[in-house]
């Protein structure tokens, strides 16, 4: 069996958030969507990523409030692969970083992210296609 690449199994026009939005407006718009990671562009460039716990732990410090602090202060670094990359090696990637999302990129910038929620899917479809 041919290795899939990760567009294959990718979330496709994910929502994103630029880095000087707040994080109030970020946890606003992970919770409206049920999503759990957000890239952080700046009009074409891609320049972090945000998750759920970043910004929950962040606002568990004292005296802090979410209006008030920028995505640009909590980011990470983005960890970003080509829509065409074979899914092993995204998955070796993701386990050697331990990261729970990457950034898939196409031909015309952001085309995706691909989390460990799409991980799983593409294992349980991987899966029951070796058993058919």
């Amino acid at each position: 069996m041919l290795m899939p690449s990760v567009d294959r199994y990718m979330t496709r026009e994910p929502y994103s958030i630029s880095s000087t939005s707040s994080l109030e407006r970020a946890r606003e718009l992970m919770h409206r969507h049920q999503i759990r990671h957000l890239p952080v562009v700046d009009g074409e460039r891609l320049v972090g990523v945000l998750s759920e716990r970043d910004i929950d732990v962040f606002a568990a410090a004292p005296g802090i409030e979410l209006a008030h602090v920028e995505v640009a202060r909590v980011m990470s670094p983005p960890i970003d692969v080509w829509g065409e990359t074979p899914l092993d090696e995204v998955s070796e990637l993701m386990t050697q970083r331990r990261s729970d999302c990457v950034v898939v990129r196409g031909g015309h910038g952001l085309e995706g992210i691909f989390t460990a929620v799409d991980a799983l899917s593409a294992l349980s479809d991987l899966l029951r296609r070796a058993t058919a």
